[in-house]
């Protein structure tokens, strides 16, 4: 993995407090595990910066390298990995990542949270 990579992944999580790396984009997910994230978010109004893998080799790579992590999507608040598709929506329900949100200052909304809940109940 380039220097340059690591660099601009980590300045990307630095500068933003909610970042979702993905195939595709927050308007236009490509592959449903991203989708799914980004719905999350996208209904719950989270504000976040979405970054699209498959623009860039070396960041698809290079995410991967610097989180540890194997698959794309991935998720991070106030710079720290949080999880891929299957944790955030295990988060979503169990409501631990509005607990999450919350606890680092990032604005949703409770109300949307809430009626996933209730959905998936």
């Amino acid at each position: 993995m380039t220097n340059d990579a690591q660099t601009q992944i980590k300045d990307t999580v630095t500068a933003n407090d909610v970042v979702l790396f993905m195939k595709g984009t927050s308007d236009a997910p490509q592959c449903g595990f991203s989708s799914r994230v980004a719905g999350v978010l996208n209904y719950m109004g989270v504000a976040y910066k979405d970054v699209n893998v498959l623009a860039d080799e070396a960041i698809r790579q290079g995410i991967k390298d610097y989180s540890d992590w194997p698959t794309i999507p991935q998720l991070y608040v106030k710079g720290e990995f949080v999880g891929g598709c299957d944790i955030i929506t295990e988060m979503t329900l169990s409501g631990e990542l509005d607990q999450m949100l919350e606890q680092n200052g990032v604005t949703y909304d409770k109300d949307a949270a809430e009626k996933i809940r209730e959905a998936n109940a």
